[in-house]
């Protein structure tokens, strides 16, 4: 009989979500296979502890509400050593961005029988700051603009539509989502990420590059597209074994999407949505049905609409066999796929597609109306 998980357990008010209203409290402790002591923590949201056993992996977790004792797993710790130092929050991330603390998730999933999610296998993801919000048709505008002025070019002069200056921004191909996040990199004087060879001289400004994972400068303090472990880990906000962010069904109460129904019930027992079709608050104007960036409550990491509303690019090349021998630390992504990952599901979309593990590839060329983005940054620049 296995032992239970004997637990130390760590309170401390930390500034890791941050909301216009206030400012949320959150309390952490260390989960393992025994004990640990806490020995420090860091103003920079650094949690030092030590352990006996090497080579394990031990859980940070969070909670809002001690009273409510819905502890949740905030991050997986892989430990090599007796001590263990590791920053689980940024107390002040970087404005209009989360911190992704690093760690290792399970990536994929086995709730459902899709062989291009198979097998789940354990990831580890350096830490990084993730957008909170899907780029707003404001936003693209702003950095669009500063762009044409600037040596850029884009493969469409209208690419990067949107319904309002606050829905997302849509209709471009991965291309200029590239190249978009380079010049954001530029226009606020930071170090592009994507050039247009292994050389690294010359920024990708123009064109159609097929730019390759070691023409990228992943250090880079500039803006990049999120690699597809990036993207998914960040979109569980430390819930395991869940098909969405928040848990295992979905409705119109938590997400911009289409529910689907058959014979006068819904076509997936986990969409429990009570009727059927687009949501009825975005769908009354034209194509597309597009909501309000942050409309639906954000997942445990602070990030808005993680499933639903909008298609989100990746960097990472498609392949559906990918996850039998993808690297297990920071993975980028087939290397000579000539399609790119796309995540997250849209308003058009089911529930099926909105599902955390649900993956698909788009060619790069494509744009439409439920295709957007949001940007990542490493952490440490």
């Amino acid at each position: 009989m296995n032992s239970p998980k004997i637990w130390l357990w760590l309170m401390l008010l930390a500034l890791a979500v941050t909301s216009s209203a206030a400012q949320e409290m959150r309390f952490f402790r260390v989960a393992g296979p025994v004990a640990v002591t806490i020995t420090g923590i860091s103003a920079e949201g650094f949690v030092t502890w030590t352990n006996v056993p090497t080579n394990a992996t031990f859980t940070v977790q969070t909670a809002t509400d001690l009273a409510a004792g819905n502890w949740m797993d905030w991050v997986e710790v892989p430990v090599s050593s007796a001590t263990t130092i590791h920053q689980i929050f940024d107390p002040n991330p970087l404005a209009g961005m989360v911190f992704i603390p690093a760690g290792s998730f399970t990536m994929g999933s086995n709730l459902d029988p899709i062989s291009v999610e198979q097998p789940s296998h354990t990831v580890y993801v350096s830490a990084f700051y993730m957008d909170q919000y899907e780029v707003t048709k404001a936003k693209w505008d702003e950095v669009y603009q500063w762009a044409t002025n600037h040596g850029y070019s884009f493969d469409y002069a209208n690419s990067g539509q949107g319904k309002a200056a606050n829905h997302p921004a849509h209709s471009m191909t991965w291309y200029d989502t590239v190249k978009w996040c380079n010049a954001r990199s530029e226009k606020e004087g930071r170090t592009p990420a994507y050039y247009t060879s292994a050389a690294q001289t010359t920024v990708y400004r123009t064109g159609q590059v097929s730019v390759q994972n070691d023409w990228v400068k992943w250090d880079a303090n500039g803006y990049r597209l999120p690699t597809e472990a990036e993207w998914e880990k960040a979109a569980r906000g430390g819930v395991s074994g869940q098909r969405f962010p928040w848990g295992n069904t979905i409705s119109h109460s938590q997400a911009n999407y289409r529910s689907s129904w058959e014979g006068g019930a819904p076509y997936y027992p986990y969409d429990v949505n009570p009727t059927s079709g687009y949501h009825p608050a975005y769908n009354a104007d034209d194509l597309p049905y597009t909501s309000p960036v942050g409309s639906f409550a954000p997942n445990g990491y602070g990030l808005y609409d993680m499933a639903g509303n909008m298609w989100e690019w990746c960097w990472d090349g498609y392949a559906s066999g990918y996850y039998s021998n993808s690297p297990s630390s920071d993975p980028r992504g087939h290397a000579s796929s000539s399609a790119r990952v796309v995540r997250g599901g849209s308003w058009g979309v089911n529930a099926f597609g909105c599902r955390t593990a649900g993956r698909d590839g788009y060619y790069p060329t494509i744009r439409g109306f439920d295709g957007g983005l949001r940007c990542v940054r490493s952490a440490g620049q």
